[in-house]
């Protein structure tokens, strides 16, 4: 594998190789082909979700070479000195390009006296120059900055999108994957390309095969064993809130993450769930998790108590909200153990 970061070596360089964020990429191609250019553009989304990428394309599109596109991270560069300075280079002209654009990535950074000077800019920008600001917090922005920009809102990655970015980057880097080990690195992923393939390339680094199995991904990032997750459901579908305890101690002992557990424990209870109640699903499930994962859901859909399911998931998915605001960190899942199994107390 290449000593390049697997999300650099995959970045998207054109339209066609953007992903999930097909309401933004019409638009834009729309806006360059009937010459509809914005002097300032606001990409708004969490982390990882291709801001930053599109921004390029963007430049590229509309024939800005490298030469004219300048990248600024406002993390790094917060002052007023520093737009003052990006302000004396707006009023030179392109070297070799129609426009000059300026990619301002975290632009939620720039200090208030930063802000007014970047407005002024923005009031009465040169014809020649473009400015996409980027942004993972889009209160933090001043209204008069955001009235002057096209917004546009970066969708978050589904599961199922970030799942299909695990197998075709791991098939190009010569590795099989199995659909739960893939669909587990996505959830891993939390919603960003970035942090998936960062996730599969620390995966890939410390393998020593070419087949990557769900055992591995577990020890390599630590998260909890899909058998406590099992486990687990399995006790609350019994109601044995000794047994649930007893995993969540476990999983508690070995350091694990109970946020994580816990919505491992959601994304399980959903299928088995779907599994139960509509059947006819069962073809996708399995796509999705693969044959092994499979087995095990479909046992826990056929349990006796599975009509439960769905009264189990709604204390949960409050339960879920409420870690990391405790002491204990686990506490939450204890209680929500205790009260699904003995809804008395």
């Amino acid at each position: 594998m290449s000593e390049v970061t697997l999300y650099r070596k995959y970045r998207p360089s054109k339209w066609t190789e953007v992903v999930g964020q097909d309401h933004i990429v019409s638009v834009l191609e729309n806006s360059i082909k009937m010459g509809n250019i914005s002097h300032a553009y606001l990409f708004y989304g969490t982390r990882g979700t291709g801001k930053t990428s599109v921004a390029r394309i963007f430049a590229q599109a509309i024939g800005t070479t490298a030469n004219d596109i300048s990248e600024i991270d406002a993390a790094s560069n917060t002052g007023v000195d520093d737009v003052r300075e990006l302000r004396d280079g707006v009023r030179s002209l392109p070297f070799e390009s129609k426009y000059k654009v300026y990619i301002i990535d975290e632009v939620h950074m720039l200090s208030k006296a930063a802000f007014n000077a970047l407005l002024k800019t923005l009031e009465e920008p040169p014809r020649h120059v473009i400015f996409i600001l980027a942004t993972t917090e889009l209160h933090k922005l001043p209204d008069t900055i955001i009235s002057r920009c096209q917004t546009f809102t970066f969708k978050k990655p589904t599961v199922e999108i970030l799942k299909k970015v695990v197998e075709k980057t791991a098939k190009k880097e010569g590795l099989m994957i199995d659909d739960s080990v893939s669909n587990l690195i996505a959830l891993l992923g939390d919603g960003s390309f970035r942090d998936t393939l960062g996730i599969l390339q620390k995966v890939i680094s410390s393998s020593a095969d070419k087949k990557i199995t769900a055992e591995e991904v577990e020890i390599i990032t630590g998260i909890p064993s899909q058998q406590y997750v099992f486990d687990f459901i399995h006790s609350l579908l019994l109601k044995k809130a000794d047994l649930a305890l007893n995993v969540v101690s476990k999983a508690v002992g070995e350091g694990k993450d109970i946020k994580f557990f816990l919505k491992l424990i959601l994304a399980d209870l959903r299928l088995a769930m779907l599994l139960r109640f509509a059947p006819e699903l069962k073809i996708r499930i399995k796509e999705e998790v693969g044959e092994d994962k499979m087995h095990k859901l479909e046992e826990l859909a056929k349990n006796d108590q599975a009509e439960n399911l769905p009264t189990i998931l709604r204390e949960l998915l409050k339960t879920y909200d409420e870690i990391g605001y405790t002491y204990l960190t686990h506490l939450p899942l204890e209680l929500a153990a205790v009260k699904i199994c003995h809804p008395a107390n």
